[in-house]
């Protein structure tokens, strides 16, 4: 039987959510129709709003669904934006240099104006280059990655928050892998949006949100045209996707009461590793990190080759974010961590593995003995017994 370990991926459809979208689909009125059909669309919108608010931290009028969190990016990531009705330009941006492609390419913005901010070794932003650039110019928009989907190191959200709106700029906050795993903070600290996706915990594909921390600011829409979800993304909602959202939402609300049991788990898997090979390097294990995520880095292993190894011993993990996999190029996660002074070279890769609530110890073992004989078959050397 194979063992999935690649959460930070996709993670599996939860019951839950496969039932809530089965409902749905028997559900065929326009939610933006007034009879008793199209109210009926309505409520399930509605209902699922709310779960994803709740897990936001949010009100449900916050809410705004996208086809994902790539549109989400693109819609918050623009200089225009709008308070209280009034327009607002700010005409710059800052990204920190390991975040997803979807933040780190600068959604609407042009690239001149685009500014990568550096992380230290551990992959945390540098605050001092935060607030050289806060220093710099006029007002502008910071976005960040809470946690990142490669190494799970989690950024310093109330700092970059407090710090921005201190200097008048708007923060977009992507929360995409800490939902679920971590508590989502970064709206009642202050940030003016935050970027979900449903498959990362366990919803379906092809639906996302941002919430916006306050309804009176606003990004100007990327899709326009009708007036749903608050004329702030045209189009007819995919009532049965936003159900299964909603029930995921719901669902994994309790996971972050859950991180001793994760944590137990990564502790295991690391120790395993580096006891197979002292070696490997556990990418940002001086920083905060995820709970269930764990990337490791071997200067004479390229991680394309472990991943396919694995893969054909039965266990799916990644060679860095399904975003970014399959293509020509190092992972600039890991580039911008050398930069930071990691003694890594990116040109290697590295293995992410991720997991979730259907893991236990068993599959951590089983991953551990596989990686071990392969690990004997590419270094020459004699599989070393695992300890329970």
């Amino acid at each position: 039987m194979r063992v999935y370990l690649d959460h930070n991926a996709s993670a599996p459809l939860l019951q839950p959510a496969r039932d809530a979208i089965v409902a749905a689909l028997g559900v065929f009125g326009n939610p933006s129709s007034v009879h008793t059909e199209g109210r009926t669309a309505r409520s399930i919108v509605a209902k699922a709003r709310s779960e994803v608010a709740a897990l936001a931290g949010a009100e449900g009028e916050a809410v705004v669904f996208t086809s994902g969190a790539t549109e989400a990016a693109s819609t918050c990531l623009t200089p225009h934006w709008m308070r209280d009705g009034q327009s607002l330009l700010f005409p710059r941006l800052a990204v920190v240099d390991t975040d997803h492609p979807c933040i780190r390419e600068g959604g609407r913005f042009a690239f001149a104006d685009v500014t990568r901010l550096p992380v230290r070794s551990d992959g945390t932003l540098r605050l001092d280059a935060l607030d050289a650039w806060l220093a710099a110019g006029s007002a502008g928009l910071m976005a960040f990655c809470e946690a990142n989907s490669e190494t799970g190191v989690v950024q310093p959200t109330e700092a970059i928050v407090e710090r921005c709106r201190t200097a008048g700029a708007v923060v977009v906050c992507d929360s995409v892998q800490a939902a679920g795993r971590m508590p989502l903070e970064a709206l009642r600290r202050g940030a003016d949006a935050m970027i979900l996706s449903a498959h990362k915990i366990g919803g379906p594909k092809g639906i996302g949100a941002f919430v916006l921390g306050s309804p009176m600011m606003r990004p100007a829409p990327l899709l326009t045209g009708g007036a749903q979800e608050t004329r702030q993304r045209a189009g007819t909602e995919a009532v049965p996707l936003i159900a299964g959202f909603g029930a995921a939402a719901q669902a994994v609300r309790d996971e972050v009461s859950r991180p001793a049991d994760m944590l137990a788990l990564r502790q295991q898997l690391e120790t395993g590793l580096l006891t197979l090979a002292p070696e490997f390097i556990v990418l940002g294990a001086e920083a905060p990190r995820l709970p269930q995520t764990v990337m490791i880095h071997h200067p004479a292993l390229r991680a394309e080759t472990a991943q396919i190894a694995m893969d054909l011993a039965g266990f799916a993990v990644s060679a860095g974010s399904a975003c970014s996999s399959g293509k020509i190029g190092g992972s600039t996660v890991l580039e911008a961590m050398a930069r930071g002074g990691a003694a890594i070279d990116p040109s290697q890769g590295g293995i992410r593995v991720s997991f979730g609530r259907e893991t236990g110890a068993a599959e951590i073992d089983r991953f551990l003995a596989a990686f071990a004989s392969f690990w004997a078959r590419h270094a020459g050397t004699a599989p070393i017994q695992q300890v329970a």
